[in-house]
């Protein structure tokens, strides 16, 4: 694990900081990296749409690693390490907000669209990024949970309740909580107001506090944002053949009728169809744990694995845009820029990431259960 790790460490940064491809059109030519792809857009007043990629192409998938790897190393010297607790909580949430693998497939659109437009040159970066895609997948194969249990059992700092912690410490008919960053099931404690994991220190809840109250919040904000991000254009071209506004639409219709269908296809699935069957299903969801309804508690649990597994996808198309505003830059020639859909489309992809979280799939199958607790 340590190796692999080190290795996709490496290939980390060679993606990072070294050019993705180069276009070469009328005497011009322009490249682009990941990071200056992104200031262009903080340049343009995208500051939000310029951050949100950032964290999500560059800071997370850094913090997974090098928190894995300093992890790994010590573990591997027989020793647990400082902050140990922290770091593999942080590993656990960069984890779900990565997106290395959609930004490559964006890369590879972005390249096709590019080959109509210019002379296309890749460079080292693409292949780093595409090396990093397949380490990373090994990487994300394995469950940090098994570094908690490896850990436990080796000297290092500790916190306080971890120096009296035991694993047989379950009181016989109480209810159990499982904390939801390290695995360890526990007994619930009626004497305290608040529970934290005895192991990482986070807080247990038997439910998630407010969780359909904030599901419908972020699901009603996601949804009157798609409107906009629909309408209104993700892009602006200004060539010697006037000024044209591309919406994600024209976008799919642009590949379809240009002899690429199935990348037109999969534009269509990532940015339409998909939100949309996020929006209806987070819906759905919230709906029935809100009336507490006993239908098909089993369908409706693998329909919000389905969500939560192609919610990250729908930042297909604002990675495209990054990489098209930062490669078409000829001067007189033709320029694009980044339009208001494209913030409203990111802040839609990311408000129901957040509602899919928010919601407890535990809800679902409160009412079966005869002995359940009114959770909601």
């Amino acid at each position: 694990m340590a190796a692999i790790t080190m290795a996709a460490v490496f290939t980390f940064l060679i993606a990072q900081f070294f050019p993705i491809v180069e276009l070469e059109v009328g005497g011009y030519n322009t490249s682009a990296t990941l990071l200056g792809a992104i200031r262009v857009l903080w340049m343009e007043q995208m500051q939000l749409v310029a951050v949100v990629v950032f964290l999500f192409t560059m800071l997370l998938p850094a913090v997974e690693l090098a928190s894995l790897l300093y992890v790994t190393m010590s573990l591997r010297s027989g020793r647990r390490p400082a902050g140990f607790d922290h770091l593999l909580r942080a590993v656990g949430m960069a984890r779900r907000w990565g997106m290395t693998e959609v930004l490559m497939i964006g890369i590879l659109i972005t390249i096709v669209k590019m080959t109509s437009l210019a002379e296309v040159v890749v460079h080292p970066g693409l292949f780093a990024f595409g090396a990093l895609t397949m380490m990373l997948a090994i990487v994300v194969s394995f469950d940090p949970k098994t570094l908690w249990n490896i850990g436990e059992h080796l000297p290092g700092p500790r916190r306080v309740a971890q120096k009296t912690f035991k694993y047989a410490a379950l009181v016989k008919g109480a209810p159990l909580l499982a904390c939801h960053a390290c695995g360890l099931v526990e007994s619930l404690k009626y004497t305290v107001r608040h529970q934290y994991c005895a192991r990482c220190g986070a807080r247990l809840h038997r439910r998630r506090p407010d969780s359909v109250g904030r599901t419908w919040a972020f699901l009603l904000a996601a949804t009157i944002l798609y409107i906009p991000a629909n309408l209104l254009p993700v892009m602006h071209t200004h060539s010697l053949f006037g000024k044209e506004d591309d919406t994600i639409i024209s976008g799919v219709v642009y590949f379809w009728t240009s002899g690429s269908p199935a990348l037109a296809v999969i534009i269509f699935i990532a940015s339409i169809v998909v939100p949309v069957l996020k929006l209806v299903a987070l819906g759905l969801l919230a709906w029935t744990a809100q009336r507490r309804s006993r239908w098909q508690p089993l369908q409706r649990t693998v329909l919000y694995r389905i969500v939560e597994f192609v919610g990250r996808w729908s930042m297909l198309d604002i990675f495209v845009i990054t990489l098209t505003v930062a490669l078409v830059r000829f001067q007189s020639l033709a320029v694009i820029t980044a339009g208001p859909g494209a913030l409203a489309f990111c802040a839609v992809v990311v408000l129901t990431m957040i509602a899919s979280m928010q919601f407890d799939p535990r809800l679902i199958w409160d009412p079966v259960d005869t002995h359940g607790e009114k959770h909601a």
